[in-house]
């Protein structure tokens, strides 16, 4: 009798241990491998994880943005992976139907998702800070802090006028939570590949330096948005550092005035006493008078052989200009423009 007992609590054991065992890895696989993220949704799902962020912010943000349907699976699935002590900031592209395993490792191998930064039309240190971080983690001020920091620009051979010269623009892929020192790094690269040995050597027979040529290049493109008449531009500004004549280029009064609304350069503005009034001191300005693009740095360092010495708008408004080799013919044209100017009631 009682060994039928024994036997009885034994097989009841077996069973509740049976039961429990199939539930609990029931429960593992569920937890490990049902689907869990975004359930109802067939777009993916981009998680930013700032630096320093604890899982605590990242399970609160999935849940919360209902990417996670089960905060308690997931929670135990990242437990059991080791990915509560070990979150990595970043981007992260989370697909639809991923279960908690696949999620977890995602996040904890730091394989994060670039993304493109793109900055043109760029005339100040402002305008440019806040278009190269208006895509990552930085803030504009941490990296105009950057731009404007002496011993930071000094470290890379640039001066305060300069600096401006070595950001190429273009579009990069960078990571989400890339530094502001660390993009400054990249921008410096990214300068070292534009300046291949042969632009060096078409800036030397021209006989400027880069920052001059980029210089040169930001006057030529603010005077012209026609990437097929800026190498005539530019050799219009060559001719005249040449000759020593002052370049008398409009654009640097505007950038010297600092008011880019301008949209008729006038007499009175000629006299504004700055480096960069190229009516009143000859040679190239300190500096860039904006960011220059790979079509006017080349329009410089390719620029068309000619005589012309003048150039001024055409009248048709096209955006083109008419070219001249002498004071007479340029007077003649500027009249015509001016007159198309005065009809417009352009002031």
């Amino acid at each position: 009798m009682l060994e039928d007992k024994k036997t009885k609590y034994y097989l009841i054991a077996v069973i509740t241990f049976s039961v429990l065992l199939t539930s609990l890895s029931f429960y593992f696989y569920q937890a490990f491998f049902s689907p869990n993220v975004l359930l109802e949704k067939e777009e993916p799902y981009m998680l930013k994880i700032p630096t320093n962020a604890t899982f605590k912010m990242v399970s609160d943000s999935l849940y919360k943005d209902e990417t996670i349907h089960d905060l308690i699976t997931f929670s135990f699935v990242a437990k059991t992976l080791g990915y509560q002590e070990a979150v990595k900031p970043g981007l992260y592209k989370i697909n639809p139907r991923m279960n908690n395993m696949n999620l977890v490792k995602l996040l904890r191998s730091g394989n994060q998702t670039p993304v493109r930064i793109t900055f043109n039309n760029v005339r100040t240190k402002e305008d440019l800070a806040e278009k190269i971080s208006n895509k990552i983690e930085i803030s504009e001020q941490q990296f105009l802090d950057l731009l404007t920091d002496s011993v930071n620009i000094r470290k890379f051979g640039f001066e305060e006028e300069t600096i401006m010269a070595m950001f190429i623009p273009n579009t990069y892929e960078v990571w989400w939570n890339t530094s502001a020192e660390n993009l400054f790094d990249r921008m410096h690269t990214e300068y070292g590949k534009f300046w291949t040995e042969e632009r060096k050597e078409k800036a030397r027979l021209l006989g400027l330096s880069q920052n001059e040529v980029s210089t040169l290049a930001s006057i030529v493109q603010a005077e012209t948005q026609k990437s097929d008449e800026r190498p005539r531009v530019a050799g219009v500004y060559l001719n005249r550092l040449k000759i020593n004549m002052p370049l008398q280029a409009d654009p640097t009064l505007v950038f010297a005035v600092g008011d880019f609304s301008i949209k008729r350069v006038l007499n009175i503005h000629k006299e504004i006493d700055s480096p960069y009034n190229t009516y009143k001191y000859l040679g190239l300005p300190p500096g860039p008078i904006n960011l220059p693009e790979i079509s006017a740095l080349d329009a410089v360092l390719n620029y068309e052989d000619h005589d012309y010495l003048y150039f001024c708008a055409k009248e048709d408004f096209s955006g083109y200009h008419a070219f001249a080799t002498n004071l007479a013919e340029h007077l003649n044209n500027a009249r015509r423009y001016q007159n198309a100017l005065n009809q417009a009631k352009i002031y």
